[in-house]
This record gives structure tokens, C-alpha cells and sequence, in this order.
């Protein structure tokens, strides 16, 4: 048997207005999506266990199959086992975006204008970071630097007890009551502080801002915590895998589960990304591979912007250029094959950040030929009566991989 699991990160949402009271899948032309939903599982899991951050990190260990109640221990180390940087037991990692900051006044009133410094690119980036390290690290405190706006801060004998707010989740808003407060924070405040002052005036900067471009003029700190300890995929289900992401949260959960990282060319995290590329590298990973985790993270990135038409192409292009192939391939190469295909978690364009609803998934197994009676892949399966529930999202894993006369039966 082959596994795949294909996850369109924030691609469930709210009705929307401009849509007609539907979602973006509901509007989408999405057959392949919706050809899985008529001939397989479905059903609704709670990813984002109740009292934890509605974050990609505990929602995809959840669909891993980890309880985050037992595993979860913050964002930032995950990325850093994805990048190669290994944490001592005394370390803390902290996320680094490199945001847009608007403001001429006190800083505490500036306003968070764009998370991402206008996916500012790596290149771009790394001179900024590379920056801020010469001149704000020390033997405690340590930058290295990321794709795209995505980097981390490491740092020794840190405060792991400090509240931060994800950038993403304030996008437009005036950061004064977002900073970060508790004890240790004012380290993070005046590295934080001390950055605008260093990057609104850099080179490349300058050179954004001539060319109609979004500014990445400040750090900002955040999804802290101490490097995990989890069993591998070989240990927990006996089966040999590899995660295909262009984000490193993702590669680094794949990194404790024991997976091999597949890194796709032109895979960027956005909506132009190459999603035939990954769709290809996912099949062929299958060849010497038990089990593969596709990651896709365009819907999410959309939804964060608030932009209705990135979201939809991402959906769109989801469904023609990844589900497609690899169902169609799969049943040329594959004798047995089981695809469970879902978001993470939502991310509504109407709020613009993550929430911790309930989301739709399903579940098809090649062997098995029944009707699920849903017309198609949307939330509408939430309010089906035949809907399988999970309200411990790490436990959908273990029926994947385990359930097969549940899954036969269905």
C-alpha cells in the first residue's frame, strides 16, 4: 500500500459574500478534488486541539498522527531542524520575519503594513539579516537566515515564556498591543526596536522602495520554543517516507518524523509555485517510498493577503495540476494506493489569519469502490450526517494507515 497525503494549507474558508454566500471551494472548479469526495471517506477533525495557537506547526503534527498536547514546543524549532541548525537543550529558537513596518512616530504606533516585506526574495533577504547579525547579534544571540521573509534568531539560556503574535495575524493593525510582553521580552523588544532603525535606510531597501516595492525594514520576533523529541514514522507505523514543502515549519516536522526532504525546483510558497513539479516528485518519490506528505502552501499564503483570485487560482490549480496527476498516475503505477486530501486548517479571507475550526478531508482508497453521497470537496461535508468526525485530529492518521477493514467497510 502507498500512501499520499495531499494538504492545501488554508484552502478552507468562509461564505463569502462576493461569492454568492459559498466558499472558495465551493466555487472553485476543483473535479478532481470533488471526484475524491464522491468516491471516498469523508469527514470532518479537529486539527488545532482546544487552549493551543491555530498555527500550521500544531495543526500538520496533528495530521502527522503526534498528539501536539504531548509533542508541540513552538514553531521556530521545527524550522530549525529544516535548516540544519541544531539546538542545544538550553536554546531557544524564535522565528524571524522580516516585515513591512508604516509609522513615522513613536514605534509602538507604527502599523504592521505587509508580513512579508512583499515576499521579498532570499536574495534580498539574506543582506538584510546578514545585516541585522553583524550588527545586533552576540555569543547569546544568533541570526540565520531563511527563504524568502522566513528566518530565525537562536537564542542561548533564552525566555521561552514570552507571548509573541504571528505578523500574519495583524496584517494592517498598529502593533503597539501586539509586542511581545512576559519575562525576557524587553531583549526582544529592543532587538526588534533597534532593527527599523538599522534596515529603513539599507541599500536594498532603498532600492525597493524606488522600485514601487515593499520595504523589509524590520525584524520580527516570534513561534519560539526548545527543539522537540518525537518518534519517527518507522518507529510509529513501521513505514519509510518523504515530505515534499517549500516551507520549513513543514520540513522540519518532516525532519523529526524521520522522513527524506524533497525539495522541488521553483518551489516557492506562493501561488507560483511549481505545482506540476511536486504532483512529479511526489510519484516518483512513492517508487522506493511507503508514505509521502505533500505540503502546498499557496491557499494559505492568499488568505493571508485577503486576495479572493489568488486563493481561487491556488485551489484551481491544486486540483488540475497536483490531485489529477497523481490520482491518475498513481493508478497506472501503483497496485494499491490511499490518498487522504484536506487543509490543515482555515484560513478565511475575511479575517485574514488562521482559525481553529473543524475541517473537511477525505479519504480514497483504491480498492474500495463506494458513494459518499457529497456532491464535491467543500466544507459543505462538515454538515453531512454521514461525515466521519474526529475531534482528536492525531488520531485521523492512525485510521489512514491502520484502518483498513474500517475503511473497506465504510
Amino acid at each position: 500500500m502507498k500512501y499520499i497525503v495531499i494538504i492545501g494549507d488554508g484552502m478552507a474558508d468562509w461564505p463569502l459574500d462576493e461569492l454568492g454566500g459559498k466558499t472558495p471551494l465551493q466555487k472553485a472548479s476543483i473535479p478532481n478534488m470533488d471526484s475524491l469526495a464522491q468516491k471516498g471517506i469523508i469527514g470532518k477533525v479537529k486539527t488545532i486541539p482546544d487552549g493551543l495557537p491555530a498555527g500550521s506547526d500544531v495543526a500538520n503534527l496533528s495530521i502527522l498522527g503526534y498528539d501536539p498536547a504531548e509533542y508541540y514546543s513552538g514553531r521556530a524549532p521545527l524550522e530549525a531542524a529544516s535548516m540544519g541548525i541544531k539546538l542545544d537543550s538550553d536554546d531557544v529558537a524564535y522565528r524571524c520575519n522580516v516585515v513591512t513596518l508604516e509609522g513615522s512616530g513613536d514605534w509602538n504606533d507604527h502599523v504592521m503594513a505587509d508580513y512579508s516585506a512583499g515576499h521579498i526574495t532570499s536574495e534580498e533577504s539574506h543582506e538584510l539579516i546578514n545585516f541585522v547579525a553583524e550588527k545586533l547579534g552576540s555569543e547569546n544571540v544568533k541570526f540565520y537566515p531563511g527563504i524568502s521573509y522566513r528566518h530565525l534568531m537562536v537564542w542561548n539560556n533564552g525566555s521561552v515564556d514570552i507571548e509573541c503574535t504571528p505578523p500574519h495575524n495583524i496584517s494592517g493593525k498598529v502593533i503597539g498591543e501586539y509586542l511581545p510582553h512576559g519575562v525576557g521580552a524587553d531583549v526582544l523588544l529592543k532587538l526588534m526596536k533597534d532593527s527599523i532603525k538599522l534596515l529603513n535606510n539599507h541599500e536594498v531597501n532603498k532600492k525597493r522602495v524606488d522600485e514601487g516595492k515593499n520595504p523589509g525594514n524590520s525584524i520580527w520576533l516570534w513561534g519560539q520554543g526548545k527543539k522537540p523529541s518525537m518518534p519517527g514514522y518507522k518507529e510509529k507505523y513501521d513505514l519509510s517516507g518523504a515530505l515534499i514543502s517549500a516551507v520549513d515549519l513543514t520540513k522540519g516536522l518532516g525532519v523529526y518524523a524521520g522522513f527524506d526532504i524533497i525539495n522541488v525546483p521553483g518551489a516557492t510558497g506562493y501561488i507560483d509555485t511549481n505545482y506540476s513539479g511536486k504532483a512529479e516528485y511526489t510519484l516518483n518519490a512513492l517508487n522506493d517510498k511507503d508514505f509521502v506528505y505533500l505540503h502546498i502552501e499557496a491557499p494559505d499564503e492568499a488568505g493571508h493577503n485577503g486576495n479572493l483570485n489568488d486563493k481561487m487560482k491556488a485551489i484551481e490549480d491544486i486540483d488540475a495540476k497536483v490531485v489529477g496527476p497523481i490520482v491518475r498516475e498513481a493508478e497506472e503505477r501503483f497496485k494499491d494506493f490511499r490518498i487522504l486530501l484536506m487543509p490543515d486548517h482555515s484560513t478565511p479571507l475575511s479575517v485574514r489569519t488562521h482559525t481553529d475550526d473543524l475541517v473537511p478531508f477525505v479519504i480514497y482508497d483504491s480498492g474500495v469502490s463506494q458513494s459518499s453521497g457529497a456532491e464535491g470537496y467543500s466544507e459543505s461535508i462538515l454538515d453531512m450526517e454521514n461525515a466521519m468526525t474526529f475531534n482528536e485530529g492525531h488520531k485521523l492518521m492512525d485510521f489512514f494507515i491502520k484502518g483498513e477493514e474500517e475503511i473497506k467497510n465504510h
